[in-house]
This record gives structure tokens, sequence and C-alpha cells, in this order.
């Protein structure tokens, strides 16, 4: 409304015109004057309130459609880990790790609706109200902030999946729905409490913030992936390896070399990485709409543009630094897809804690260093013979550790003012070495003593819960089950897979006949196979359903020396209650098969 309306206005509703106010010269012109300057005023200052009231209106509108648009992308990594999971194991056992990633969707809400969310954000009194809230239960009284709630409970259903893909192929059902509902219900938010909640001891929002600035965890690197990692470190350590990977399954020896378990479809892998990326815009930058900045659009640009960045120089350092290791180490050198995939994961998680407070240099250097503490952390975990079925562990827990000190190195002093507000900081360590500062090295230690606390939190409830599911017997599956696969053993097999993939009965005995005919004379095709090579090819027909025994093969195997053409032959004992095989040659076992290039008979 402009000056000139609102005088018009006045006018009319003074009931009166331009005359009886154009000549001073008479009290009552004097009077309607000023009536008429005070209407003027009064209509100008209304209107601007309504317009501010509704543009206040309208941004809450709008931020609310962003949180929940964002919201629903932080649910669909559930899909990503999911495909990511259902790529990583094989068909024997699909559908049980598709369920589990199910679960943790389902239970997540159930728990999160109840306690979770109250844990996490409500209030109390006392010395208690640091680490965890006792309002909200049921979401009882939370003023109709919905949008928060659906927010925050796909993160904690994001948390509790990262589990699912390291305990596959040997994990009960039960044992997983009570972790997930216990992650997502109790231990999961009272670190959500203790540094995003404005009562928690760590938080920023704290009246008397830790070190006089608190932890800064922007999008949940430490929160949710830490949280997470941790969790599956411990489980995996407790449940212990799948059968073969790291001791041979007949006799328990230790392998000089561990088996490498190939998942059975790397497209799933892909399709999950990508739409895990894809989604990670929304845990982000939509994460920066909750900070309450008045920079939020720029700042939430900013986090795209890190997340974007820090994935892209993940990837391609694990993809170049594992082939150059495997040139050292082999001989020769390959592209791997796995270390890419799960490179750019690490860089997603690497970023998350400092996306609005980092410099798109700075993103880089994380994501370059995250592809490296992937690769380390996955050859750490083979040397401790500790299996990882999906590289969670190096991923969300390692790299969820370096975003956390990262935010301590690279922050900038101006982005972490428009981020949280924090004006007389240094910001991170080498800014204050470089630029000076009175509390230089203050977020660092804030940020270690962060980690350290989700370390703590998680190992002093994880140990003991998933020790006590081991401990009765409802934590791994029995040998029988892990062997003919999850699938069959809890789920009645998967239709669409093993066996039923098949069209018809016809098609299914075509193939069992040339598998049997195979196993009976050592030849696929033309070619002579090894032992390792045809154990290799009945565990994978045992696994479709195409034949009913995978216990180790017969053979015979003939040598032929350079200096006689009689060939010996060299007769294995393969019967699995014996702790070695015999021979009256020099070879045994499985590197028997292979010495000196030897020709293999199977009969």
């Amino acid at each position: 409304m402009t000056g000139y309306d609102a005088y018009a206005a006045c006018l009319t509703s003074l009931d009166l015109t331009d005359g009886d106010i154009s000549s001073s010269s008479s009290s009552n012109n004097s009077t309607a004057a000023a009536d008429l300057l005070i209407c003027v005023t009064n209509t100008i200052q209304q209107h601007a309130n309504t317009t501010t009231a509704q543009l206040q209106e309208y941004h809450d509108y709008t931020r609310t459609l962003y949180i929940i648009l964002a919201a629903a992308l932080v649910f669909f990594m559930q899909a990503g880990f999911a495909m990511v999971c259902a790529g990583s194991v094989r068909r024997k056992n699909l559908q049980n790790t598709m369920l589990k990633n199910l679960l943790d969707a389902c239970g997540a809400s159930v728990a999160f609706w109840s306690v979770g969310y109250a844990f996490a954000f409500g209030t109390t009194s006392g010395g208690l109200r640091v680490l965890f809230g006792t309002t909200n239960f049921f979401l009882m009284n939370i003023d109709d902030n919905f949008a928060f709630w659906v927010f925050q409970y796909a993160f904690s259903a994001a948390a509790a999946t990262i589990v699912a893909g390291t305990l596959s192929e040997r994990c009960q059902m039960n044992a997983y729905f009570y972790y997930s509902v216990f992650l997502s219900g109790w231990v999961y938010p009272v670190v959500v409490h203790v540094v995003w909640s404005e009562d928690g001891f760590l938080s920023t929002a704290s009246s008397k913030p830790l070190l006089g600035i608190g932890v800064v965890d922007v999008a949940g690197s430490g929160v949710v992936h830490l949280t997470g990692g941790f969790s599956a470190l411990i489980a995996a350590w407790v449940l212990g390896p799948r059968r073969g990977r790291f001791h041979d399954e007949v006799t328990g020896e230790l392998l000089e070399k561990p088996r490498k378990i190939v998942g059975h479809s790397v497209s799933l892998q892909m399709v999950g990485t990508l739409i895990l990326w894809f989604c990670w815009y929304g845990f982000n930058s939509g994460s920066v709409l909750l900070l309450g900045s008045d920079h939020e659009a720029m700042l939430a640009a900013l986090a795209a543009t890190n997340t974007t960045l820090a994935a892209g120089a993940a990837g391609i350092t694990a993809l170049v630094v594992n082939m150059i290791a495997q040139d050292i180490i082999e001989g020769e050198a390959h592209y791997d897809l796995n270390p890419a995939m799960n490179g750019v994961l690490s860089g997603l998680v690497a970023i998350t804690a400092g996306c609005s407070v980092v410099e798109p240099w700075a993103a880089v250097v994380i994501g370059v260093i995250g592809g490296l503490l992937y690769l380390l952390g996955s050859w750490y975990l083979i040397q401790h013979h500790i299996d990882d079925a999906v590289n969670a562990v190096p991923v969300h827990m390692f790299c969820g550790v370096w975003g956390m000190l990262a935010v301590g190195l690279f922050t900038s002093p101006t982005r972490l003012r428009q981020s949280y507000g924090i004006d007389d900081s240094s910001g991170g360590l080498l800014y204050g070495i470089f630029q000076g500062g009175d509390d230089i090295g203050n977020l660092f230690g804030a940020q270690i003593i962060g980690t350290l606390f989700i370390i703590g939190w998680t190992t002093l409830f994880m140990l003991p819960f998933f020790s006590i599911l081991a401990h009765q017997g409802l934590f791994r599956s029995s040998a029988k089950d892990e062997v003919v696969g999850l699938d069959k053993s809890f789920h009645g097999g998967l239709p669409g897979a093993g066996g039923d993939a098949f069209v018809d009965a016809n098609q299914r005995n075509i193939y069992q006949a040339l598998i049997n005919e195979t196993l009976a004379s050592g030849k696929l095709g033309d070619k002579q196979l090894t032992i390792e090579e045809l154990q290799e090819f009945q565990n994978r027909a045992y696994e479709m359903g195409l034949t009913t025994s995978s216990a180790p093969v017969a053979a015979t195997i003939t040598t032929t020396t350079s200096t006689t053409k009689q060939g010996k032959k060299q007769q294995y004992d393969d019967d699995p209650s014996n702790s070695t095989r015999t021979s009256s040659g020099s070879g045994s076992g499985e590197n028997g098969g292979k010495a000196g290039g030897r020709n293999v008979r199977f009969s």
C-alpha cells in the first residue's frame, strides 16, 4: 500500500474531503488534519505488520515443505542401503537381507514415536537433562511440529540400517529386530540429545557450551554414522565371520589367504550407491534448514556443493589407490568397482559433519582422506578377521570419526558464524594457527571429546546387548541355516531366485544334467578345472539349488613330469572327518591342486 492509498482510505473513513483540511484557518480543520495524519500513520503500520506476518507465514510454509522433502530423501536412503546390501550378499540370503532393511524402517518408526523422540528432544529438569529428555513421549505436546519429527525419524532409521549389511548372511531375524528397536529407541536418541538438543552438554546451543563452543556436527558424521558404524563393529566382532571367510569350512583351520565372498549383483550395489549419493543432498542440505540461520539458503547450497566434491574426490582416490596397491602387491592392476563405490560413500560420510562450515577446497581434502581411510579400514578388519559383508564399518565408523575431526581442523570462522551465530571463534585448528585467536584448538578439542563420548556411550550399551544375545543363542544362525541359506531356513525360499528362477522343470533338469556332468568329469567344456575351480563351481550350483551337496569334491590328480611321460596318480582323502588330506606326493589339501601347473581329473 502506498502513502496515497492510505491517505484516500482515511479520507473516506473519516468522511473528509481535501477541502476540509486544505485550510488551517479554523481549529476544526486543524483537528481534521491531525486525525487524518494519525489515521494514515496507523493504516500504513497495520499494512506493514500484515505484510510481515504474511511473509513469515509463507516462509514457514515453504520451509516446512522443504524439510518434509528432505525427510523423504533421507528416508529413501533405505532403498539405497537395501540395494547395496542385496547386491553384496549371495542369492541364498537375499530375502533375509532385504527384510532386515525393512525391519529397520518399521522398528525405528515405532521406537522413535514412542520413546526415541522424547529422549532425544524432550525436556527435563535436574542433572539428567544433559543426557536425555523426559517429555513428548508418544509425540504428546509437540506443538504440531510433525515435519521435524519425520526428519529426525528418518535419521534414526538410517543409523539403524548401517548394521544390516555388516551382519548379512549369519544373523537371526529376531536378534536384528531387537537391535533395531533398542538402538533407535535408546542408544541413538541419547547421542542426539547430547549433541543436538539445547539441553545437551555437548551442544553448541547449550547455555554453557563445551570449551566455549560445543561440538559441531551439522548433519551427523558422529551422531548418525559413528553411532551406527561402531555398533556394526561391535556386532561383527561378537557375531563372528561367515563360514569359510577366514577358516576352512571342514577342518576349521585358519586360511592362508581369506576367502573373498562375492555378492551376487554388482549392478544392485551400483544402483544403491547412486541412490545414496542422491539422497545425501537431503541429508546434508536438509539439516542446514534446522540450524535457524539467516543464511540458510546459501548454506544449504554450500552443503550440496561440498557433498558433491567430497564424494567425487573420495571415489577417485579409493579407485586409484586400490589399483596402485594391487599393482604393488599382486603385480597386476585393474579398475575395481567396489572400492570406487565405497569410496564415494566414505566421502559422503566424512563431509556430513562439516558440510556447511567448511569451504569447497576443504571438502575435497576431506574426501581424499576419507577415501584413503576407507581402504585402510577395510584392510584392518581383514587383518583382524572381522567380517563386514558390505564394508559398513570402514565407511561409516572410520570416516565418521574423520568427519568429526575434520570439522576441528578445517572449519571456517565465517561459515561457523553464518551457520551457528558464533562470532568470536577462530574456527578450525588450521585457521587458528594461521590467523590467530584466543581459542585456538578449542573446537578441535570439543570434537575429540564428542567423538570419544559417542564411542563410549555406544560401547556401554551395545557390547553387553550383543553379548547377551550371543550367550543366549539368539544372535547367530545355526551352521545348517548358514550353509543352506537364510532364505530357505527362515523364509521358505525366495520366489524368482535360486532354483525357482528357471522357467520350467525341463530347463532346470537340463542345467542339473550339465552340472552333474561337470562335477563327474572335472571339465567345463574343453577346460580342465582345478580343485578350487570345481569346488567353487559346486558351491555356486548348491546355492542355486541345483545340487544337494557342498562337501569338498573328490579328485584324482595326474602329474606329468619333465623327464617321463608316465602319469603318476595321487589320491586325496576327502573324508570331512579328517583334519588333513593324505597323498603319496608332496602337495596336499587345496594347494596341492594348483602346484606346478598340474592337470586335475575328477572322479
